[in-house]
């Protein structure tokens, strides 16, 4: 138990995991609640991919820069800054509809949900990098897994929280209130970003560009960060959709309505929390066959979730479906940081970070599809090729397979 928790003896580190809890904490409310009101504002399943896009597509193209950022900038303070733009974000839709500019009634007002999705999405991608390029700073390299898996812990218990919180508040005092939430979450993790310690690993200030051209030559080199990032990033495009396209599920296949969905998003987190545990546990050792066999386990349950539609069934295999997602998720992150030499960690957790882009463009293909084929084989589609390329990669790249 003490080695499970033992980079909680670092100061910075304590103050790191709280300032995470607001920010965290708003970010996974954000998940369930902007497609869940874009799916009851329109009822249409490509334009709640489009919102998605909206969002996801800005980090796509600006985490290249947030890399660079990270990499010559002080971190505490783009953290702060990015905190306080979220929270102006959330501000904004919780205007918006206490005011009336956005509701059902106001045929295609979903667009203000799309340009503040855009926005925020810019303001991630350019802090996302940050996010994880200042752990190695501020823990060190021996005890990197165990922090990172504090963080996931951290993180997959807000997700276990913050969802079933939204989708109550949601249900008995409207969507505004949870936004009004996610300002006072955000405005917390900036106070909290001030009191970390100021970064030592700082770049040179050459050109922005020439620094990025230099972060893609590196990763390019190095093969086991470019494999690592190659299967992530296949691994997110395959799996993500589902997350944004689960209002259709618990509204329409489900029928459990927004603290449904809550509860749902919830019991998904429990297994991520178990996961995050275990990984903090772990020694640093077989950690690249965890990740593969965490990205199968993820495959097969996401299969199994996308043709369910009995309610018990769902809750219990989306248990499972948060362990793999828990498990790829923070495995990948600590190989990453770990095999990449300092002065490019940004720059490398920048490409990582893109995920949530190229995510997007998978997810409004699935909800294109699903408005032809159904979301059920749509998604389901998806996952099955999830589960064909993680066995693949289990027998075929022992490189990645023996990485310690």
């Amino acid at each position: 138990m003490v080695k499970t928790f033992h980079s909680f003896k670092i100061p910075a580190f304590r103050i790191y995991f709280f300032a995470m809890v607001g920010l965290m904490g708003a970010m996974n409310m954000q998940l369930m609640v902007r497609s869940l009101l874009a799916y009851r504002l329109t009822g249409s399943a490509a334009i709640l991919g489009g919102v998605a896009l909206a969002y996801s597509a800005p980090m796509l193209f600006v985490s290249l820069f947030g890399g660079v950022i990270a990499d010559r900038l002080q971190k505490k303070y783009i953290l702060a800054i990015g905190s306080v733009g979220s929270a102006l974000v959330a501000l904004s839709i919780a205007l918006a509809l206490s005011l009336g500019y956005l509701s059902a009634e106001r045929a295609g007002s979903w667009w203000i949900l799309a340009v503040a999705g855009a926005v925020e999405g810019t303001v991630n991608g350019l802090v996302m990098p940050t996010r994880q390029a200042i752990l190695p700073e501020i823990i060190g390299k021996g005890s990197l897994l165990n922090a990172v898996s504090l963080g996931s812990l951290e993180r997959d218990g807000l997700r276990f929280l913050a969802p079933a919180a939204a989708g109550f508040v949601i249900d008995r005092f409207g969507f505004e209130t949870v936004y009004f939430i996610m300002v006072g979450l955000n405005l917390m993790a900036m106070l909290f970003c001030t009191l970390l310690p100021r970064s030592n690993n700082i770049a040179s200030r050459g050109n922005v560009f020439s620094d990025i051209k230099a972060g893609l030559q590196y990763i390019r080199h190095e093969t086991i960060i470019f494999v690592i990032l190659l299967f992530t990033l296949i691994t997110v495009i395959l799996s993500m959709p589902y997350q944004t396209l689960l209002p259709i599920f618990t509204d329409s296949i489900l029928k459990v309505g927004a603290t449904g969905m809550g509860i749902l998003m919830s019991f998904s987190g429990i297994g991520a929390v178990a996961g995050s545990f275990t990984f903090a546990s772990l020694p640093n050792k077989k950690r690249g066959f965890l990740m593969l066999i965490s990205s199968l386990i993820l495959g097969i349950t996401l299969t199994i979730f996308s043709f369910s539609s009995s309610w018990p069934l769902s809750l219990s295999v989306v248990v499972l479906l948060g362990l793999g997602q828990s498990g790829r998720v923070t495995l990948a992150s600590t190989l990453l940081q770990y095999y990449s030499k300092p002065e490019y960690h940004g720059r490398v957790m920048s490409i990582f970070m893109m995920e949530a882009g190229l995510s997007a463009f998978a997810t409004f293909m699935v909800a294109l599809l699903a408005d032809v084929m159904g979301v059920q084989w749509s998604l389901g589609g998806f996952a099955i090729l999830l589960v064909i390329v993680s066995v693949v990669m289990l027998l075929f790249v022992p490189r990645l397979r023996k990485l310690d």
